[in-house]
């Protein structure tokens, strides 16, 4: 398994209830507000990217959560291509 590390834009500051749920479902994610942006960054263990990302945004969703976007270190995207 390989660590994928990635940040999931959030469309709306959560709610503490949501903050909770997300805590209570992830222990490898961290969630914060920068430039008034609400977003998860995650240390995520996976096979594949692609894998990662869809358990992440899966546990995103089902803690309540909107989505609007996914940011990558470009060098992580490369390395996964190769």
């Amino acid at each position: 398994m390989r660590t994928f590390d990635f940040t999931v834009i959030l469309t709306e500051d959560p709610s503490d209830d949501q903050a909770d749920r997300l805590y209570s479902q992830i222990n490898d994610g961290t969630l914060c507000t920068i430039a008034a942006t609400p977003r998860v960054h995650f240390h995520r263990e996976a096979v594949t990217l692609e894998t990662a990302l869809r358990s992440a945004l899966d546990d995103v969703r089902s803690a309540g959560f909107g989505i609007s976007r996914i940011e990558m270190e470009p060098v992580d995207v490369l390395q996964e291509a190769a």
